[in-house]
């Protein structure tokens, strides 16, 4: 979710990379609630920290609050913003697309935030 919302945030020029320590596949809940915004991550898949380019990143923003966050070596700004993993979720299928889209506009927030200073 982070990736698609980078991009449809980010001034042009900016790109946007997007991996995991453990990458998994995109959870249908992402999909879905990032199509009600109209990011279609549907053609999105998951990388491995270790798949990113790191001559081209200046910037690594780290998302976990309790599972194991990625270790990005070298000389580069990081920000860590704690989310929950809305992947961990249990309940109905609305109670989870809920903490999906919770999650989404918190990093939302965050990243208009990070692009307008």
């Amino acid at each position: 979710m982070a990736e698609g919302l980078a991009r449809s945030l980010a001034p042009e020029g900016i790109g946007i990379l997007s991996a995991g320590s453990m990458p998994a596949q995109v959870s249908p809940y992402a999909i879905e609630v990032m199509s009600e915004i109209g990011i279609d991550l549907s053609a999105h898949h998951a990388k491995s920290v270790d798949d990113i380019p790191k001559e081209k990143v200046a910037t690594v923003i780290t998302l976990c609050a309790e599972e194991v966050c990625p270790v990005f070596p070298g000389d580069v700004e990081k920000l860590h913003w704690p989310h929950e993993d809305p992947a961990g979720g249990a309940g109905s299928k609305e109670e989870i697309l809920e903490s999906f889209r919770r999650v989404r506009d918190q990093i939302r927030a965050k990243l208009v935030a990070f692009f307008e200073r």
